[in-house]
This record gives C-alpha cells, sequence and structure tokens, in this order.
C-alpha cells in the first residue's frame, strides 16, 4: 500500500518540517513495538494529524495480531521554523474502527440482584434517592410508627421513590400478576390462606407467601400472583384413568344381510326328501 499523503489532514500552519518526518516517526514507533511486541508490528503511514504549528502526529497501522484498527501514535515536534525536530510521545492507540473494550463501569453500577455472595459489602451512597433520613416524616404510617422516635428508630427508612421501584420490580417480576405461574393458578395470593401481606403503604398489593410447599415461600409475591398451592385448591374427586366417550355415528347405515344357509352336497340329496 502506498504512503498515505502527509498533506490530507495537516493543519495549514504545521511545519513542513514536521510533516516530512515520516522516517523518524516510523523509526520511533518501530522501536516502541519491538520493546512490546516484537517482530514487524509496524504497518504502512496512514496519516499525519496536526495538533498546532509545532506538533504533528503521525499514525502507522498495528499489525499485531488482537489488534485490529489500532495505529501506532508518534508525535513529533520542533520549537520554530528550522528547528531540529524532536520526539514528544510515541503510544499506541485505537482508530476510529478498533476494537476496544466496553466502557468502565463502577461496580456499584454494574451489580445485578444475586451478584451479592458471602461476606461481600455493598454499601449505599449518602445522598441514595431511595432512602430518607429517618426522623422524616413519610407519607407511609408504619413507616412513621418507628421513625418519628428520634434517636430510637432507624437512621434511614425508605423514601416513596424507594418504594415504587420495589413494586414496579416486583409487579413485574416473577411473582407478578402476569408470570406463567400466575395465568394458570387456580386463584390468586390476595385470597389464600397462607398469604401475610405486607404493612404500611405496600398492604394493599403486596405479600409474603408461607406456604412451605409453594415455589414462593417466604417471597414477597403480588396479591394477584397465585400457583398450584392455593388454600382452596380441593382434591380431584374424579376418576384416576380417564374414560374415553362413546360416540355413536347416526350418519351411517348398515345394510342389512340375509343370514347365511348351510348347503348340503348334492350328492347326498334324495331325491324324494320333500
Amino acid at each position: 500500500m502506498p504512503e498515505a499523503d502527509t498533506a490530507a489532514n495537516s493543519h495549514p500552519a504545521a511545519s513542513p518540517a514536521l510533516l516530512e518526518a515520516t522516517e523518524l516517526a516510523r523509526a520511533t514507533a518501530t522501536e516502541l513495538a519491538e520493546e512490546m511486541y516484537g517482530g514487524d508490528a509496524v504497518g504502512e503511514h496512514e496519516e499525519a494529524f496536526a495538533e498546532d504549528p509545532h506538533a504533528v502526529t503521525h499514525f502507522f497501522t498495528a499489525r499485531q495480531p488482537g489488534y485490529r484498527g489500532w495505529r501506532w501514535a508518534v508525535t513529533l515536534a520542533c520549537v520554530e521554523p528550522g528547528a531540529e525536530v524532536t520526539v514528544s510521545e510515541a503510544v499506541l492507540l485505537p482508530g476510529p474502527d478498533a476494537l476496544v473494550a466496553p466502557g468502565w463501569v463502577p461496580w456499584q453500577e454494574r451489580i445485578r440482584a444475586g451478584d451479592l455472595g458471602v461476606g461481600d459489602l455493598l454499601p449505599t451512597e449518602p445522598d441514595d434517592a431511595r432512602l430518607v433520613p429517618g426522623y422524616l416524616a413519610s407519607d407511609d404510617p408504619a413507616v412513621e410508627e418507628v421513625a418519628r422516635e428520634v434517636g430510637l428508630g432507624r437512621r434511614r427508612v425508605l423514601s416513596r421513590l424507594g418504594r415504587e421501584d420495589a413494586a414496579d420490580r416486583w409487579r413485574d417480576g416473577d411473582r407478578g400478576p402476569r408470570s406463567d405461574m400466575a395465568r394458570a393458578a387456580p386463584g390468586t395470593c390476595g385470597g389464600c390462606g397462607f398469604y401475610l401481606p405486607l404493612a404500611g403503604s405496600m398492604r394493599a398489593a403486596f405479600g409474603v407467601c408461607a406456604n412451605e410447599f409453594a415455589p414462593a415461600d417466604g417471597a414477597a409475591v403480588h396479591a394477584e400472583y397465585g400457583c398450584g398451592a392455593h388454600s382452596d385448591v380441593e382434591p380431584d374427586s374424579g376418576p384416576v384413568a380417564p374414560v374415553a366417550e362413546v360416540v355413536y355415528d347416526d350418519g351411517v347405515e348398515l345394510e342389512a344381510k340375509e343370514p347365511k344357509q348351510s348347503k348340503q352336497p348334492e350328492e347326498n340329496v334324495s331325491p324324494d326328501t320333500p
């Protein structure tokens, strides 16, 4: 592949000496590549980009495996026209079409339900919108009974946003009214004897299952959730083995057939027999 036009992406006031110092930039990139990977890892010259009139960055294709789209970048500088060109920086950078790792996300934002193991700690942020100081009056009577006892109650309690987030999550989860188990259930949890309603504003829609044989035992369930272990389920008194229904087809008429008569051999028949 021919060398790229060094002036194609250059600054109008860039020093010509910097734009033309391709070999110095290549030698610098080759030396760095040999220290890091060894072998011939520097490819063709792609472009020269003028950072300002006194600095130009030369880009070379990276050939080492696993770095498709990456480029060796060597920045050259000179203080004034006619001065010596020096190497300012040499580094391996991702190009516009490079394969790069996903952006880093803090652990607190990556954590998902079920990730916490034995001994793991998950501290909450001081300004977590799901929590409010316990001395603030809330709109949940069950919370206020404890929260107003300044110094004796919990330091922080659920805010309205925190309760709404939990309600949305539980309703749309596997123990909500739209789950497959709920659709096939004979009744809802709200009418089950094993249903223990929650306190406060969550009481109207959520409770805890107390049936040890139910799949949601000990978990929060929606009042419209349900399963086959409902307290009103009665045993089936019908036959254990299914009996096939007798079907009569009245549309088919059977032809009457004459009964067959036994015939004796002719040689045994007497002509005098009446």
